[in-house]
C-alpha cells in the first residue's frame, strides 16, 4: 500500500508548472495561460524578463514598478493562497533552477528570438534560460511559443535545435476554421493549443468535429 503521506507529495509534485514571458508581443497569451492554470489548480512559478515587463506596460497597461504587488493584484486569491510563485529573472538561485525541484514542466509564451537562442545555446544567464536548461536536463517538458516575424535563418536553426532535443515548437498562429468573433476567442485558441501539447484538458475553443460545431469540412485544412 503506497503511504498517504508519499501521495500527497506525489500530487504536489504534479501540480507545478513553470511559466516564462519573455519581451516577445504577445503578452496577454502569457498572462491567459497562467490564469487556465491557476484555475485548474496548478500551482504556477512564474518568470517575467526584463523586457517582458515592458510589454505587459506597453500592451496591457500594467503597472510595473512594483511588480510583486501588481501580479498580487492581477491573480488576487490565487497569490493570496501561495498557487503563483514570482520569481524575479536575476534570482538564479531560485528553486525552479535546479532539477531536484520537481515541477512537471516549462512553457515560455510568448517566447522571444533572444530567450530561445539562449536556451539552444545553453547559456543560462539568467533565470529564464536556466529552468529551461534544467527541463532539458531533466527530460521534463519544455515548450515555446515563439512570436516574431519575419524569421531568418538563425530563428529557424535555433527551433530546429531545440526541437530535435524534443521541445516543442508552437508559433503564435492563430486558427480561423472555428470563426473566431473576437481576440478573446483568438487568444484562448493559442493557449488551447499550447495546453493540448502538454495534455491539460480544457473547453477554451471547439474542436473540429465536436458536435457543436457545425462548419462544413471544406472549411478545414485543406493540405493543398
Amino acid at each position: 500500500m503506497v503511504d498517504a503521506q508519499e501521495t500527497a507529495v506525489k500530487e504536489v509534485r504534479r501540480k507545478r508548472w513553470v511559466v516564462g514571458i519573455t519581451g516577445a508581443s504577445g503578452a496577454i497569451y502569457g498572462i491567459r495561460l497562467v490564469e487556465e492554470l491557476l484555475e485548474k489548480d496548478f500551482e504556477v512559478h512564474l518568470i517575467v524578463t526584463e523586457a517582458g515587463w515592458r510589454v505587459l506596460k506597453e500592451e496591457l497597461g500594467w503597472e510595473t514598478a512594483r511588480r510583486a504587488e501588481t501580479l498580487d493584484r492581477a491573480f488576487a486569491e490565487y497569490a493570496k493562497r501561495g498557487k503563483l510563485i514570482y520569481h524575479p529573472n536575476a534570482n538564479i538561485g531560485a528553486s525552479i533552477a535546479s532539477g531536484s525541484f520537481r515541477v512537471e514542466g516549462m512553457l515560455i509564451m510568448p517566447c522571444s528570438m533572444g530567450t530561445l537562442s539562449s536556451i539552444a545555446h545553453g547559456a543560462s544567464n539568467n533565470l529564464m534560460a536556466r529552468a529551461a536548461d534544467v527541463m532539458l536536463k531533466e527530460g521534463r517538458k519544455l515548450l515555446l511559443v515563439p512570436r516574431e516575424t519575419p524569421l531568418h535563418a538563425i530563428h529557424l536553426e535555433n527551433m530546429l535545435t531545440l526541437a530535435r532535443l524534443g521541445v516543442r515548437i508552437v508559433p503564435a498562429m492563430p486558427g480561423f476554421y472555428y470563426k473566431p468573433q473576437s481576440m478573446d476567442e483568438m487568444i484562448n485558441f493559442l493557449v488551447g493549443k499550447v495546453l493540448d501539447n502538454v495534455d491539460i484538458e480544457h473547453d477554451l475553443y471547439r474542436r473540429w468535429g465536436d458536435e457543436h460545431n457545425e462548419q462544413p469540412a471544406s472549411d478545414h485544412h485543406r493540405g493543398d
